[in-house]
């Protein structure tokens, strides 16, 4: 069970005088003193804050205002009313007993009761004194007793994946920190600096935090899952003076990588976060990012209410409280095992890298891996980075809608110059496939001066509708977080049209659209990706639909790089046929020019497309972790 304090927002006062049981004494003397007047003056006070206009007794005056704001420091904020519920004097005329009603709104839940308020009227004295007592804010209070609030959090729901496989649940942790309960009187600075050090963690903030805390509090330096705490740290923790190891448990993955970057994480909500959400409050655990955060109100349900009494010195005791709704679960189409192989085959990637398969019959996002060179960043699903030679899958169908076929001849030649820029062919292009070639073994061999020769073919938004047709080019809402590439025509720049066509230039992508367009060609028609459940998707409003023949041309051409070109490595995959495209992109200038590494592949009812920030080639470097994936996935 969690807890954490819930601030509120003020609102006005309510003060209500319900009944008043005193008299006056006749026409001809001065009118006595109504201890109602005493009661709203007290009941104004009390849901302003502000018992100065209140008048007390002698013996209590000076500690009243000090004493309540004690006694309600962590519902200070909370919107309350106060109502006078009537009052009744003593036969003697020295004494009443009035009565309270308090009603606090706990964010979600009304928590009301009565409260008993002592009243005397000494002798000559002109209005009734109010006797204060911590009763008078709760009935069962005693000196020393504070009201603190916290949540009763819900069991957050689990993100589930395809076949119903859990990814996160709750798992079990270990808490490591100092509990200032512990410290015997030892220093608490010198016992925070010792367990700073021994786990890792900066000294200078834990030191702070661990001085700032109160007298009863826990203060978490670092927490581990269970299995991986190190026995130097649970041996070490002994010999530190307040030093504890909590048991707890949080919602994880199955791994601390597994599709970390896409799923986000869960912790304790921040002041930003509390600042932008006010339906969140301190100690409120909260999906602080990917689709934890996105999904957050889903997942985390209805938190309780829990009040208490809690005293200096022992047990708090419960006064009020409201039982938590649990969240409802996210059902994700990603497949553990295929997710988990694909981070395997990143793991030793050093540059920036990952791996997005999807499913073509059905659009189903089935890993959505980044290498741990990403540094946390999605690039599967959110990169951007020119995608190479693998956008001339995108310029073969703009080629064939503008009358090509896989058998026109193009003229693949060492370079080509359009408007003074000199374009070339990658450094280790086959000198046999050089000449007049079908378009065919140009897209096998990625011949990119036979693209670019054919650019007078193709004019306004060719390309780009090309494009749309097989995926990519158009923004829409998957649900989660997707780039659909850039592939807008440049008009104002004849070489930078040229380099669109090798997939260079302002052309941009991300390994899940450039999965999904070799996904399109395998299904023969566009390809929506999909990933949650229960998020409607549908195709981009414009996209002209691939037609039959133009599927199996490409097809057709795609099959060749496997067979005759540059993907030849998968030519011995086991199963169905295997189509694929390489692709190369230069980046920077100069002696600083680098190259990312692409492959896109599809075999049966399965694309994958493999990116690597800095690589040789498609071939070479993304190649043999495509080939890696497409085995896996038969095993």
């Amino acid at each position: 069970m969690f807890s954490r304090v819930l601030p509120s927002v003020l609102t006005g006062v309510l003060v209500v005088g319900l009944a008043a049981c005193t008299g006056d004494s006749g026409d001809d003397g001065p009118t006595a003193p109504d201890p109602q007047d005493s009661l709203t003056a007290l009941g104004s006070g009390l849901t302003a804050q502000d018992l100065s206009k209140v008048p007390f007794d002698d013996a209590t005056a000076t500690t009243a205002q000090a004493s309540y704001d004690d006694v309600t420091a962590q519902l200070a904020d909370l919107d309350h009313t106060v109502e006078t519920a009537g009052v009744r004097v003593s036969e003697a005329g020295e004494a009443a007993t009035g009565t309270l009603h308090w009603t606090w709104d706990l964010g979600g839940a009304t928590w009301e009761y009565d409260a008993p308020v002592d009243l005397t009227l000494p002798a000559d004295a002109e209005e009734w004194q109010v006797v204060w007592a911590p009763t008078v804010v709760e009935p069962s209070l005693a000196e020393g007793d504070a009201l603190g609030v916290s949540s009763v959090l819900a069991d957050r729901g689990d993100i589930i994946g395809a076949g119903g496989e859990t990814i996160v649940t709750e798992r079990q942790v270990s808490r490591v920190g100092i509990d200032k309960t512990q410290l015997d009187g030892a220093d608490p600075v010198a016992s925070a600096r010792a367990l700073a050090r021994l786990v890792g963690v900066d000294v200078g903030p834990f030191v702070k935090a661990v001085r700032a805390a109160g007298a009863q509090a826990f203060v978490e330096a670092i927490v581990y899952r269970r299995e991986e705490l190190p026995a130097e740290v649970s041996n070490g923790v002994a010999g530190i003076a307040g030093a504890r190891i909590v048991a707890d448990t949080l919602p994880l993955a199955p791994t601390r990588d597994f599709a970390a970057p896409l799923l986000g994480r869960v912790g304790p909500v921040t002041a930003e976060v509390i600042a932008e959400h006010p339906e969140y409050h301190p100690g409120d655990m909260a999906g602080l990012s990917g689709l934890q955060e996105r999904y957050d109100e889903r997942l985390r349900g209805t938190p309780g209410v829990l009040v208490q009494a809690v005293p200096e010195d022992g047990p708090a005791r419960d006064l009020f409280r409201t039982e938590a709704t649990p969240g409802d679960p996210l059902v994700l189409s990603l497949d553990v095992g295929l997710e988990t192989k694909a981070e395997e085959l990143l793991a030793g990637v050093g540059p920036a890298s990952a791996l997005v398969a999807i499913r073509p019959s059905t659009g189903e996002i089935l890993a959505a891996a980044n290498g741990p060179g990403t540094g946390g960043q999605n690039l599967a699903t959110y990169g951007q980075a020119a995608p190479g030679s693998t956008f001339k899958t995108v310029s073969s169908l703009a080629l064939l809608r503008a009358g090509l076929t896989p058998d026109t001849t193009v003229p693949c030649t060492r370079t080509i110059t359009v408007d003074g820029k000199e374009f070339k062919n990658y450094s280790d292009y086959p000198s046999s496939a050089f000449g007049d070639i079908p378009l065919r073994t140009a897209v096998a061999n990625s011949c990119n001066t036979a693209f670019i020769s054919q650019a007078g073919k193709l004019s306004g938004t060719n390309l780009f509708d090309a494009g749309v047709s097989l995926g990519i080019g158009l923004d829409h809402d998957l649900g989660f977080p997707a780039y659909f590439g850039n592939t807008e025509p440049d008009p104002d720049s004849e070489t930078g049209a040229a380099a669109q066509l090798i997939g260079q230039g302002t052309i941009l992508a991300s390994p899940m659209v450039m999965a999904t367009v070799i996904a399109s060609v395998q299904q023969g028609a566009l390809v929506v990706p999909r990933m949650v459940e229960g998020v409607e998707v549908s195709a981009p409003d414009g996209a002209a639909p691939l037609t039959e023949a133009e599927a199996t041309a490409l097809r057709q051409m795609l099959r060749g790089v496997v067979t005759d070109g540059s993907g030849r490595g998968l030519a011995d995959v086991p199963g169905p046929p295997v189509i694929a495209k390489t692709g190369t992109a230069e980046f920077g200038s100069g002696s600083d020019v680098q190259t990312h590494a692409w492959m896109i592949a599809a075999q049966g009812d399965l694309a994958v497309c493999v990116y690597v920030d800095i690589g040789t080639s498609g071939s070479q470097t993304a190649g043999p972790i495509v080939e890696a994936f497409l085995r896996a996935a038969k095993a």
